[in-house]
């Protein structure tokens, strides 16, 4: 799940923790900067670990929803006579993850984020921390220059030192926002009060033993869109799995009657042919398209509107003899995938469903980290065009 969902879920979660794996040493099943969401109902969104850290940090939710101060806490894998956390995770590693009660202006920041993300913008979110770790001040920003990927990064202020100015706001709409929590010693009483131990009411200042940065920075994308021109039946398992694979699934058709929300629930829907869709679909470089109507002139008009428009992937299904004729006459098409699909020797449409999103999702890696070479090799075949076999 990504930072574009949890932000969405805010909105009906009323009482939630944001969990953040702000500092990862050595072999974990996740990477610096990944969050989830834990509720006080104790649903999970999202995940850390395989599924053995989240129950421990379930536990801390109440305490850090009713103190309303930042909790870090350790999980530490790297002995080798570890019988616990490293023997039942599989990992040799060390995790530090920050819990941030969902409320005021934190809540306030997710909603300006999650408003950001619909407009297709990326955003950068910068923790600041105060007072031995006791206060947090929140800045997000537009990140439009920055580099297109998921990251998070440590800004180089030393221990003790002086934070200066900020000065990174793209725009006078963009919120500089922060939280203030409580004081160690106001949190020392309601732990004593709550009868904690000294480790849970001393907890928030062994970040410093940990060593954690007091400036964070993680810079988060928004969903890609999944364009899909038709809406048969075929559709219907790669919109799902679209967004499993964590796509915004734009449905497109002119039958209004294929075309709805108890066919293809939770995604977008647009009615109407080629010519009335194309200004309100507004394609952008970030796009995946896919032809999937099997209507041959709309989607030969759909194509000779797509002239001169950016995009990231368009995968078109059918035969190699039906593109041929679709695209005869047409400028050479970037980024063309047909027939549409990974070859896994794919036979109905669930499997083809399958070898479609494997291939989106191959695409969308080799875009936003392309400088993983190691990765490229495996996903090199993406960009190649072959077909599913039995189509």
């Amino acid at each position: 799940m990504e930072m574009h969902d949890m932000c969405a879920i805010t909105v009906r979660e009323p009482r939630c923790v944001l969990a953040t794996a702000v500092k990862v040493e050595g072999h974990a099943y996740r990477k610096q900067g990944v969050s989830m969401l834990l509720t006080e109902e104790g649903t999970m969104y999202g995940s850390i670990s395989p599924g053995c850290l989240e129950s421990d940090l379930q536990a801390r939710v109440d305490r850090v929803l009713d103190t309303q101060q930042l909790e870090f806490v350790e999980y530490d894998m790297r002995p080798e006579d570890d019988l616990s956390w490293g023997e039942t995770i599989g990992c040799g590693g060390l995790i530090i993850v920050l819990l941030e009660p969902v409320c005021g202006e934190l809540r306030s920041v997710m909603s300006h984020m999650h408003a950001y993300f619909q407009c297709g913008s990326a955003v950068v979110l910068t923790r600041s921390f105060y007072e031995h770790y006791t206060q947090i001040h929140y800045l997000i920003q537009l990140a439009e220059d920055e580099e297109s990927q998921t990251s998070l990064s440590h800004s180089p202020v030393a221990k003790g030192a002086s934070l200066g100015p900020i000065n990174t706001l793209i725009t006078e709409d963009t919120p500089r926002l922060s939280l203030v929590v409580i004081h160690s010693s106001e949190a020392d009483a309601v732990a004593s009060n709550s009868g904690e131990s000294d480790l849970q009411r001393h907890g928030l200042n062994d970040a410093e033993r940990w060593d954690v940065p007091l400036q964070i920075s993680a810079r988060y994308e928004p969903k890609s869109r999944l364009i899909i021109i038709g809406a048969g039946n075929d559709v219907i398992p790669v919109a799902r799995l679209g967004k499993s694979a964590g796509f915004r699934v734009v449905i497109a058709d002119w039958r209004e009657t294929l075309c709805t929300a108890e066919r293809f629930p939770g995604v977008e829907l647009i009615h109407g042919f080629p010519s009335e869709i194309m200004p309100v679909l507004d394609i952008q470089s970030g796009d995946y398209i896919v032809l999937m109507s099997h209507q041959f002139p709309r989607e030969r008009e759909f194509l000779e509107l797509l002239e001169d428009r950016d995009y990231a992937y368009i995968g078109i299904m059918g035969s190699r003899t039906r593109t041929a004729r679709l695209l005869n006459d047409l400028p050479p098409l970037k980024h063309l995938h047909s027939p549409v699909g990974l070859s896994i020797g794919a036979d109905g449409p669930e499997e083809i469903a399958i070898s479609i999103a494997a291939e989106l999702i191959a695409s969308k890696r080799a875009a936003v980290a392309t400088e993983r070479r190691n990765v490229q090799r495996g996903i090199a075949h993406a960009t190649d065009r072959h077909r599913a076999s039995g189509r």
